[in-house]
């Protein structure tokens, strides 16, 4: 079923904008927000011409594959650092809801089901100055991407692949906005983190961060993983792509 703005308006309970395409809805968001957008509202596209991810990545969402949205929010700056955390944990109990198995979360957003990653996550802080007007939560989900024949075939799947049946992207947009909502009521809470914690798949592997090599012991409640090197030193790492090192055959 194609997204449209009168489908959206019978399941959400909230501000937002739709769009038919745009390069992306970051931008959007991050204009709103500083026009004065409430906290829970959201921009959505059908389309996204100029999705971004960690590093500058860009990419293009074609029409009816994904979810495409970003969530504004505007919460005390002390917690700017558990965006991240209610993003992935969002995606991951959509997942879930819709009967995935094998769902972890790759330190620090990545969601994965059966070992390969179904979104991607770019929370953006806006500053007016020194003062913190709010974030902007971007995540794009997969739904039905044809992966054939792109270096990501075997690296990234779909939720309609994960659970084997068709997928209406208005029901899940609604979901998915409904646990961003329950999770950031609890930002303040330790059940974020202690949640978020033990939905990492990752902790206990030999891990390489950039240059860093050794294994992930533990995260912090900022978010900062550690990670002890082959020198018996905790290196707290902040930001980076994570690779599991399988001894026998390299990184993957």
């Amino acid at each position: 079923m194609t997204l449209s703005m009168e489908i959206l308006q019978n399941r959400l309970n909230r501000p937002f904008k739709f769009y038919e395409s745009v390069d992306s809805t970051n931008d959007i968001a991050k204009t709103w927000l500083q026009d004065g957008a409430s906290s829970g509202a959201v921009v959505i596209a059908d389309e996204q011409l100029l999705g971004r991810g960690r590093k500058g990545r860009t990419w293009h969402t074609p029409p009816n594959v994904a979810l495409a949205l970003s969530v504004i929010l505007r919460p005390q700056q002390q917690y700017l650092s558990r965006i991240n955390l209610i993003g992935a944990l969002s995606v991951y109990d959509l997942a879930t809801e819709i009967g995935a198995t094998q769902v972890g979360i790759k330190w620090p957003n990545d969601v994965q089901v059966m070992g390969k990653k179904v979104c991607g996550i770019l929370p953006e802080v806006v500053w007016n100055g020194n003062e913190l007007v709010g974030v902007v939560l971007g995540m794009g989900v997969n739904v039905r991407v044809d992966f054939t024949k792109t270096d990501l075939q075997e690296k990234a799947i779909n939720l309609e692949t994960a659970v084997n049946k068709s997928l209406n992207r208005a029901d899940l947009i609604g979901y998915l906005l409904k646990r961003v909502d329950m999770w950031y009521q609890r930002i303040t809470s330790d059940a974020l983190f202690v949640t978020w914690k033990s939905r990492l798949n990752m902790l206990g592997t030999r891990v390489m961060i950039e240059d860093l090599e050794g294994l992930a012991v533990d995260v912090e409640p900022d978010g900062a993983l550690l990670v002890q090197d082959d020198f018996d030193v905790m290196q707290r790492v902040l930001a980076g792509d994570v690779f599991v090192v399988n001894d026998q055959s390299g990184t993957a």
